[in-house]
């Protein structure tokens, strides 16, 4: 039976129940009767009235019938003070955990699809803190009993703990109700057993278990801090250690709300990104991507052209671009928004003082409320034999190495099939180069979906690069006469490469050194180590960006330094949890990759149940207009609905099509919402329409279909 009908089937029963009940005849007097009524059967069939009373209190509970109050002053009346209690207290509990239940396999599913992404945020509270919202709503009897059970079915509170949080929590107020029964000859309202008093000191209990955790907290951080000395006052209100995407934006949000703020940079302003990550490497693609449409003109109906390729100028098109961007990220820049920018190494003293060694060969020490470490991460040189001493390229340093060539390097080796390194080894294919791209593991973007892979690996072969999959490097070297060389595989199957530049692509890894965080305490791993608010042991101390994981993208440093300042400057009075529900994240190869929420691959490795729908691009006008029909776009919904787990584009502008999925994902919008907005003809953008569309394909009601098709014959006569 489906939950639709299961779910009329019980509404209508328990609506039937309620009219059955002549709730206007109810009272004490009308209690009484029924006590004196049925006093001498329970003396003479004490357990089978036992069984009975019980069986009929849980079906009134799971039911939410108005009479449990009734049952509740019956049982002190009939059974007395602790057989009432020991009766009720269970029947309760258990009543209410098959409401819950009930609530649970009826209602959750239909109830987080209608808030969609919107309905996580609650989960997320509940998931931390349910037991105590459960136990308080219990102990303060003004709440209905049933809103409880239901609302909390909708949870993800495991069953065991809410039946056990609602015994415990409903023991006070059914022990009063039980004893007002002992006494019912002598009870004249129910008003005076749950007076002003007695709700006050259930409220005060029910806060109890918050006071509890608040002064845990206290200790936690008290721990924390023995052993240091806060200042009485401080210079500054917040000192960020870092000035590339994270660093900025908490510098710059601390300036907005005119707290007292110094950055510390000792390298470039702007950090990885803007000097030798996104900017560089995306100026260098789109002048290889020019190159190779020279080259391939005629697919445009004009003539092919080989162009003459200046590498040098190239590079320099690349420098110039960081130049004009600088500005944005300059020290002068954020000194005019209010902040102060000092050039110099940081280390901290202590939780409160940074220490900073100047460029000038001045050393000043500051106090500081709160801090941020925002030190970005560098590339990993991998422990290869031999590879320091073929000078090895990083995307780190291969900018200033390279910048003087007039020809892009003619054998090029590039290690590591990540976005990094596949976008780098098709650029300098593009360039002229010769390109070896090797990866240890079975496909490149290991992160994405096979057939992504397959797709890229595709594209990339068919523009000359050699790919190398499998096969993990084991040695580099210099031979006698200057070539340089690498080898991979092992025994039989191992090959020597020679090569003139050698890029290595394997990862970044977090600047943690030179900080002073391991010797004050700070635990660090493989990234800083954070709680839900990005604060370190000492919650005075967070960390945002690449340093603080889990995710290595600008745009989430600069997500991350919003809760990072916010929390920082305000922790004291609300802190706010780091939202990582919706993350996005391209590769910009042609074609472009660009993924937000779950891949297939990680759906099944995960057991998520998802349903999968496709539109090639192939079918899309603009694409075929533009010549640039390989791709696809792919998205997981939840079976049988609109809602999005997850989104997949492969193709031209894909980086720019994902956004209308990540504001779709982000605020609860299905996919029935896609198809309903009107996308501008012909563009790019019309896949994500059409990918709705095929999805609202394959969900027509044909029975509804049947039924306006005999409508249409019977208007035609």
């Amino acid at each position: 039976m489906s939950r639709p009908i299961l779910f009329i089937i019980l509404a209508t029963t328990v609506v039937l129940a309620w009219l059955a009940i002549p709730t206007d005849q109810l009272g004490l007097d009308w209690l009484r009767d029924q006590v004196a009524s049925i006093r001498d059967m329970i003396h003479a069939y004490p357990l089978a009235s036992w069984g009975v009373f019980f069986a009929a209190y849980i079906a009134v509970a799971a039911l939410s019938l108005p009479i449990a109050v009734w049952l509740t002053l019956g049982a002190g009346a009939l059974f007395g003070f602790w057989q009432g209690l020991l009766l009720v207290s269970f029947a309760a509990s258990i009543g209410a955990t098959f409401a819950f239940l009930a609530s649970r396999y009826l209602l959750r599913d239909w109830v987080q699809s209608r808030l969609g992404n919107r309905a996580q945020v609650i989960r997320d509270g509940l998931d931390r803190d349910g037991a105590f919202y459960l136990f308080s709503l219990r102990l303060v009897p003004v709440f209905p009993f049933f809103i409880i059970n239901l609302l909390m079915g909708l949870t993800a509170l495991p069953a065991l703990r809410f039946y056990i949080v609602s015994q415990i929590g409903m023991l006070p107020a059914t022990a009063l109700y039980v004893n007002a029964g002992t006494q019912i000859g002598q009870l004249e309202s129910l008003s005076g057993i749950l007076s002003r008093e007695v709700l006050i000191s259930l409220g005060l209990l029910a806060v109890f278990p918050w006071v509890i955790r608040l002064v845990q907290q206290r200790l936690r951080r008290r721990r924390a801090y023995a052993g240091f000395t806060r200042p009485r006052q401080f210079d500054r209100n917040l000192i960020v250690v870092g000035a590339g995407a994270a660093g900025l934006v908490s510098a710059y949000i601390a300036a907005a709300t005119k707290a007292k703020v110094t950055l510390v940079e000792a390298g470039e302003m702007g950090g990885d990104c803007l000097n030798t990550g996104c900017v560089p490497s995306k100026a260098l693609i789109r002048s290889a991507e020019l190159a190779h449409e020279m080259r391939h003109a005629d697919r445009f109906g004009l003539e092919p052209h080989q162009p003459e390729i200046v590498f040098r100028k190239v590079m320099q098109r690349v420098h110039d671009i960081i130049a004009a961007i600088a500005p944005h990220d300059s020290v002068e820049r954020y000194e005019s928004l209010g902040v102060e920018v000092l050039r110099g190494y940081a280390r901290l003293v202590d939780p409160w003082t940074v220490e900073i060694a100047k460029h000038d060969g001045s050393v000043q020490r500051l106090t500081t409320r709160s801090i941020i470490i925002a030190t970005g991460a560098q590339a990993v040189m991998p422990p290869l034999p031999g590879l320091s001493e073929v000078g090895a390229l990083t995307s780190d340093t291969m900018w200033e190495a390279l910048r003087d060539r007039d020809h892009a390097p003619g054998r090029l080796v590039v290690l590591g099939g990540g976005p990094i390194g596949s976008e780098l080894a098709q650029a300098f294919a593009r360039l002229g180069s010769h390109v070896i791209q090797i990866e240890a593991g079975d496909r490149l973007l290991a992160k994405e979906d096979p057939e992504v892979s397959d797709l890229l690996r595709a594209a990339l072969k068919s523009e000359g690069v050699e790919i190398l999959t499998g096969q993990a490097a084991t040695a580099a070297g210099v031979a006698s006469d200057g070539t340089k060389w690498i080898t991979v595989g092992n025994g039989v199957d191992a090959r020597r490469i020679e090569f003139d530049e050698i890029i290595v692509a394997v990862g970044r890894a977090p600047r943690l050194k030179g900080f002073g965080l391991e010797e004050m305490g700070v635990r660090v791993s493989r990234v800083v180590e954070t709680n839900e608010y990005l604060e370190t042991v000492f919650p005075n101390i967070l960390a945002a960006g690449d340093v603080a994981g889990p995710y290595q993208f600008t745009h989430t440093a600069g997500h991350q330094a919003w809760f990072a300042a916010v929390n920082a400057l305000f922790g004291n009075i609300r802190r706010f949890k780091a939202d990582y529900r919706v993350i996005p994240w391209a590769t910009f190869t042609s074609p472009q990759v660009a993924r937000v929420g779950l891949s297939e691959t990680e759906a099944a490795e995960q057991g998520i149940p998802v349903e999968v729908t496709r539109y090639s691009l192939e079918e899309l006008d603009r694409a075929i207009a533009d010549s640039q029909t390989s791709g696809f776009v792919k998205v997981l919904t939840q079976p049988g609905k609109d809602r999005i787990l997850g989104v997949t584009i492969v193709g031209a502008q894909a980086a720019e099509l994902i956004a209308e999925f990540v504001l779709a994902m982000k605020y609860g919008l299905g996919l029935g919402k896609v198809l309903g907005t009107i996308h501008v003809y012909p563009t790019m953008a019309e896949a994500n329409k059409y990918v709705s569309g095929e999805w609202r394909r394959n969900h027509v009601n044909a029975t509804m279909l049947s039924v306006v098709e005999r409508f249409h014959a019977w208007r035609r006569g």
